[in-house]
């Protein structure tokens, strides 16, 4: 009969298999009206991206929903794609001409954009074969890109459709600069981290009169631009001044003390200054003060001009200037440690810029009600629910979405101006004069569209949408989204609005949140700290299915993981004993005798593995629908490790061997097969190679695991009383090793066992497991006693309703045990007197280290215990050579 390689060698199986699957299209759902659909979307890996263990663990999350819900006969589909990632890919294709000497102004926006399409054609399919290699089962005949014709035609869409109904303008607003990049970024580009700096105490002197304010601030440079200084009109320290002018330091430009809520009086003064263009809390109080804007930090990071000899300085220049100058004119009153949040960006590095500038802007306000009132309605099923909390705040305090980018790589925002009339034309097609005065000269507007754009889309763009597609009909809205807890309100919130908007209905019903994965001191995975694992390289070394059970087991929703190598090794080594048992079941199968466990006389093992795998297939069911997919995989682990290979396959090896009784060996055989048959089926999703390849030499199997049924719970595979004689087997069994181990002797060694049990019920199960002890505990043979057998000379068990008694006798050599022990008694010896001459030592207790001295004591107090231990032990076993 056919077998598994003598070593288990993941290498050797997992691309042919994964090449059978994808090639035989068992990835590809279908449009089938007799089936209900399910639906995943991938969230889109950038498409210069390489696969990290966060995008390891998402897919294999993905991976195992999916892979049940088609056994489940679902037509199950998993839409893979990858965007374009306006900001990293632009980065990456100007490093490379820059290399060659050239430079992105030089070779203009076409050229440049050639540049950028040969770099994605060259790297962007690098993380799809790499997903591949994690064993992902999504339809990759239905892989997009946020750049697609199709797919940018649904981008086009709804801009247009916005602008007309006045959601998108266009504005000056703060937004985040990168002087670096050279563009406005979103929130979800900004990393905050905290920062040791200074805070600035810095004297702002009234106009004619002899005194002063003081205001404190971390950024002395934006205090060119402050246009006012603003105390909280509740605020009764401050009633005298609101009004009054101050002259603004180093300037000298008039600005007035304002009275706006906005300001906190707890905090600090109660004072604070308002800088309109350099801050987005600032702006908003401009706004309602009529402030004006006066932007002092241009595009570049420098100083504008008309600010004297700090005009062309970089901004962190300017600041120690002006600083000095400060510290020169003694208006310094104090400088301060402080530490704060900075925001950086995350593709460079560069610290934020906020600033204000003329962009295109989404309205906030309708989205953002629509959006809390599907959460609030309890339409968005968020899971852990406590992210619940992040996506009202989020829509409770939100901006308006700036959407414009000052890239070349993107969509281009589909905007026309004509510089002789001033008409502004909005279009899809590509506009060569003006409608209004029929000019020529008519110029795009030069700014792409913030990747998120896009991205919102994606639920339903990558079903056909604006078309009306059959895949967008019977697949749309999708099922659930597994994503991380950390872009909760830049995609997964612009995915909800942007789907009520266009479509009229959520874009799916769950959200499964993933926490992040730290190293194995808990810290980031980051370049800089070099603790970064790469996923190719543990499946290289251990597989894919090692990899992705370390990745769900013990993982929540929502909650951070450390990842240990150790777990790895220790998931292959779970894989390796699930392929040595599978070897040890069909080197003693004989196929012809394999039968329909309903056909067979099953024995109380049968019935009890039976009964667990039902219960296992129950509990896995309520787990996964409940996505906690760590508990199913860990409850399939400790089934097959302990329930199906430590005891099962333990107590049927007897009827496996012996012969004698067929219908016996029968029901053994079929029971093996059925419940390694089932297991597989529910390991699959988790760990789908082994499980195929075990699967290929299962008897009449069908064509591949992949397109297998999924296991269903039966409730009269429920045999409870078998279950309680087994389970009283297992906790004896346990008691009696225990024992055993406790007094050193080796299994080999075997005994008698005698039982006391009064209560009648237990007697009969008992006697119905009794032959076991032979097999799993190294009992000779089983008796049952009429008397308390407890005395010195017997291990003494006592379980729930009955005790058991092993004569020690029958176990113990005791004058090898004397032999032993008198050896240990002399060691422990050797140690006292070693201890007690080194604490005797007053050179050692007066010079060496405290914790040193302290050791040895302890060693001392240790050694002394052992000795007495040993020295009943010992008096014991001489009795009993002498035979007192």
């Amino acid at each position: 009969m056919k077998n598994l390689e003598k070593t288990y060698d993941p290498k050797s199986f997992e691309e042919k298999i994964y090449k059978t699957w994808k090639d035989n299209g068992y990835f590809r759902a279908e449009v089938d009206k007799d089936k209900k659909p399910f639906t995943i979307v991938m969230p889109p890996p950038n498409v210069t991206g390489v696969l990290h263990l966060g995008h390891a663990l998402n897919n294999t999350l993905q991976d195992i929903l999916i892979r049940r819900k088609r056994m489940q006969g679902y037509s199950a589909l998993w839409i893979p794609g990858t965007d374009h990632a306006s900001i990293s890919t632009e980065m990456k294709v100007v490093q490379k001409i820059e290399s060659e000497g050239k430079s992105k102004k030089d070779l203009g926006r076409e050229k440049f954009l050639e540049e950028a399409w040969d770099w994605t054609e060259i790297y962007g399919g690098n993380i799809k074969k790499q997903l591949q290699k994690l064993g992902v089962s999504c339809d990759w005949s239905r892989e997009a890109f946020t750049l697609d014709e199709h797919l940018s035609d649904a981008v086009l869409e709804v801009f247009i459709k916005m602008y007309k109904e006045g959601l998108i303008y266009r504005g000056d607003r703060i937004v985040n600069w990168c002087v670096s990049c050279g563009t406005a970024i979103s929130d979800a580009e900004v990393e905050h981290v905290d920062e040791d700096g200074k805070l600035w105490h810095i004297k702002y002197p009234f106009k004619d009169e002899d005194d002063y304010i003081v205001i404190a601030t971390t950024r002395p440079e934006t205090m060119l631009g402050d246009l006012a200084v603003a105390v909280n009109p509740e605020d009764g320290r401050y009633k005298d001044i609101v009004g009054k002018k101050i002259l603004l330091p180093l300037v000298e430009r008039e600005i007035p003390i304002i009275a706006d809520e906005y300001v906190e009086m707890e905090f600090g003064t109660g004072m604070v200054k308002i800088t309109p263009s350099h801050d987005p809390n600032d702006f908003e109080v401009g706004e309602r003060h009529n402030l004006g804007q006066c932007i002092v930090i241009d595009e570049t990071g420098h100083i504008s001009e008309g600010y004297g000899k700090y005009s062309g300085m970089e901004r962190i220049e300017a600041r120690k200037e002006m600083i000095k100058d400060l510290e020169k004119l003694g208006l310094i009153e104090k400088i301060e440690d402080h530490n704060h949040a900075v925001g950086h960006c995350e593709r460079c590095g560069t610290v934020i810029e906020p600033v204000v500038s003329k962009q295109w802007f989404v309205k906030m306000g309708k989205f953002a009600k629509e959006a809390l009132e599907a959460y609030e309605d309890g339409k968005l099923n968020l899971i852990p629910s406590r992210l619940g909390k992040t996506y009202e705040n989020w829509l409770t305090n939100t901006r308006d979405w700036c959407i414009s980018r000052q890239l070349w790589w993107g969509h281009r925002i589909p905007v026309y101006y004509c510089k002789d009339c001033g008409e502004v034309i909005v279009s899809k097609e590509h506009v060569d004069t003006c409608p209004k005065c029929g000019s020529a000269n008519v110029v795009q507007d030069p700014d792409t569209l913030d990747t998120w754009f896009s991205s919102a889309l994606w639920p339903f763009s990558t079903l056909g949408w604006p078309q009306e597609t059959e895949d967008l009909e019977y697949f749309f809205p999708t099922n659930v989204l597994v994503t991380g807890y950390d872009i909760i309100f830049f995609w997964v919130i612009r995915m909800v609005f942007s789907s009520i908007y266009n479509m009229g209905e959520l874009p799916f019903k769950d959200v499964y949140f993933t926490g992040l994965i730290r190293d194995s001191q808990g810290r980031k995975m980051s370049k800089s700290l070099n603790n970064g694992i790469d996923p190719l390289e543990v499946i290289d070394n251990y597989g894919a299915d090692a990899l992705r059970f370390t990745l769900v087991t013990g993982n929540s929703p929502g909650n951070d993981m450390r990842f240990y190598m150790e777990r790895v090794e220790a998931n292959r080594n779970f894989a390796n004993k699930l392929w040595n048992a599978t070897r040890f079941i069909f080197m003693n199968l004989k196929e012809e005798k394999i039968k329909d466990i309903k056909d067979v006389k099953l024995e109380v093992e049968d019935k009890w593995i039976i009964s667990e795998l039902n219960s296992l297939i129950k509990n896995v069911d309520q787990n996964i629908d409940k996505y906690e997919i760590g508990l199913a995989a860990d409850k399939i682990y400790d089934f097959i490790w302990n329930e199906f290979c430590d005891w099962y396959i333990e107590l049927v090896k007897p009827r496996l061997y012996e012969g004698g009784n067929e219908e016996s060996e029968v029901a053994a055989q079929s029971t093996l097969i059925h419940v390694l048959g089932n297991v597989i089926k529910l390991l699959h999703p988790f760990m789908p190679y082994i499980t195929e390849e075990i699967y290929s030499i299962m008897p009449n199997k069908n064509d591949m695991l992949i397109n297998e049924t999924w296991p269903e719970y039966d409730s009269s595979y429920n045999f409870e009383e078998e279950v309680e004689e087994i389970e009283i087997l297992i906790e004896t069994t346990k008691a009696i090793r225990n024992a055993r181990a406790e007094l050193d002797i080796a299994p080999s060694k075997k005994a008698d066992l005698f039982i006391l049990v009064e209560n009648d019920e237990i007697k009969t199960k008992l006697e119905n497991i009794a032959h076991h002890f032979k097999t799993v505990a190294s009992v000779s043979e089983t008796h049952f006693a009429d008397k308390d057998l407890t005395s010195e000379d017997s291990i003494s068990i006592v379980q729930n309703g009955f005790k058991g008694f092993i004569p020690l006798d029958e176990l113990i050599d005791y004058s090898k045990e004397l032999d032993r022990l008198t050896k240990e008694q002399d060691r422990l010896a050797g140690e006292i007197k070693r201890a007690e001459g080194k604490l005797s030592n007053k050179n050692f207790v007066d010079k060496a280290p405290e914790k040193v001295v302290s050791e040895e004591r302890e060693k001392l107090e240790k050694y002394i215990s052992m000795k007495e231990e040993v020295d009943t032990a010992l008096q014991k076993v001489k009795e009993k050579v002498n035979g007192i």
